[in-house]
């Protein structure tokens, strides 16, 4: 979501003719996008803050804009005292408060509207930033902003606010102006991107929009994150299932295997119900080329997580044989529930010790899934050129390096799987790929 943000700045800055540099020292305008929920992001945010101090008082006319979750959306005079050098303060999602100080609330034309204290590009436009036109591939446009679930652990509805979707026409002209700038790919995002439309009149859901998308000409590929297994429901999956640019890849997060950790999270759901959505994913999406694949998050070191109830995540991840597990030491955030009604009582050894175990799990259970594509063709949408490697991504989005001297940015080519390992894979294209690597060819040689 941060991505998507930070690029909609970036082109409301351009059309007031600002451009994009490599070194804060050379900028105007620095914006800094953070991130708080997790301690870690938080604590990088401070001290990144921190480090354009002294830029600040080297230049005076330098603007500093503080944006994002670590604003939030409930006032930010704790922050303007403790860093009277920023001079702007922006809530996620919204340029507007650097728009209006920049431009000192002048009249100009910058395509702006104002709908309940936030700004957003009119009609869903979004021109990409300069030094993006013609390279981005794959762009991420948030349909779902904020959330209303409330988990005890997250920080999210705090600082993004209530759950609130955008309008179908606007996230359409958004997609069909990103096609047009050479766009191959986008990603619809919400922290609950199942919700979308349910806070609206028209019977709007996230099924109808990605039938919708679809039909965006330019358009290949089609994701959307994250989802929650109280929404995921069966006329998503069956838009999944007939969509050919709807990509077989869903993030559906169990956050823990044990069922009073859950209630204590307040999930709204059970590791028997998370069995079951998993088995009726691959169900749905049995006949979805090249097959579905499904990641999730899980947290250890819940407050109250004893070794025992740690194990039985654990068995839960070994025994579904998922294919991306994002694995987090629990960290308690400010106003959230778990923070003032449970006590951080694990011990930070204790949590590492079980992100390792799980961490070992996955690493060899993402190794024997990838290894399956080897020797195999698959399709890869190629993104970018990564140390003389191109990268790109499976309809599974497993990641895909190729040495190749053409240009193969925003194509969708077959590559021959050369190497797979729990985290990417190596391949060639067919012209490069005689010889590759077959089991039938690996018992030949150590015959």
């Amino acid at each position: 979501m941060n991505v998507a943000d930070s690029l909609r700045v970036s082109s409301a800055l351009e059309r007031l003719g600002y451009h994009a540099t490599g070194r804060a020292e050379d900028a105007d305008v620095v914006v800094l996008n953070t991130c708080v929920v997790r301690q870690s992001a938080e604590d990088k945010a401070y001290g990144r803050l921190s480090s354009l101090r002294p830029l600040k008082q080297s230049r005076p006319d330098l603007v500093i804009n503080l944006m994002g979750c670590l604003v939030g959306v409930r006032g930010h005079e704790r922050l303007s005292k403790r860093f009277p050098y920023v001079d702007v303060f922006s809530p996620p999602s919204d340029p507007g408060p650097l728009i209006a100080y920049l431009t000192q609330d002048e009249s100009r034309d910058l395509e702006l509207t104002e709908t309940s204290n936030r700004y957003t590009v009119m009609d869903g436009e979004l021109t990409l930033p300069l030094h993006e036109r013609g390279r981005l591939v794959a762009s991420h446009v948030p349909v779902v902003l904020g959330c209303s679930h409330a988990c005890t652990f997250c920080i999210i509805p705090y600082r993004r606010g209530a759950e609130r979707s955008r309008w179908m026409s606007e996230i359409l002209h958004e997609a069909r102006s990103l096609a047009a700038q050479g766009v191959k790919e986008i990603t619809l995002l919400g922290q609950i991107v199942d919700r979308y439309g349910k806070d609206q009149p028209d019977g709007a859901n996230l099924a109808g929009l990605l039938r919708a998308v679809h039909q965006v000409e330019g358009l290949e590929r089609i994701r959307f994150l994250t989802s929650h297994p109280n929404y995921l429901s069966d006329d998503l999956l069956e838009a999944v299932a007939e969509l050919p640019k709807v990509m077989p890849h869903i993030e559906v997060p169990v956050q823990a295997g044990d069922d009073d950790v859950l209630a204590a999270m307040k999930r709204g759901y059970t590791s028997q119900d998370y069995r079951q959505l998993v088995a009726k994913i691959r169900v749905a999406l049995a006949d979805k080329q090249p097959g579905v694949s499904i990641a999730t998050d899980i947290i250890v070191g819940f407050p109250g997580e004893s070794e025992a109830q740690f194990q039985r995540t654990f068995d839960l991840l070994a025994e579904l044989r998922l294919d991306v597990a994002h694995l987090a030491r629990y960290s308690p955030r400010p106003g959230t529930v778990a923070e003032r009604r449970m006590p951080d009582d694990v011990r930070d050894q204790e949590k590492w010790e079980r992100f390792r175990r799980l961490e070992a799990l996955q690493e060899g259970i993402a190794s024997e899934i990838n290894a399956a594509y080897l020797g195999k063709p698959v399709e890869v949408l190629f993104e970018d050129q990564v140390r003389g490697r191109w990268k790109g991504r499976t309809a599974t989005n497993k990641l895909v390096f190729v040495e190749s001297g053409e240009d193969l940015r925003g194509q969708v080519r077959t590559v021959h799987i050369t190497w797979t390992g729990p985290w990417s894979m190596q391949g060639a294209l067919p012209a490069a790929a005689e010889g590759f690597y077959t089991p039938e060819r690996a018992a030949l040689g150590s015959a």
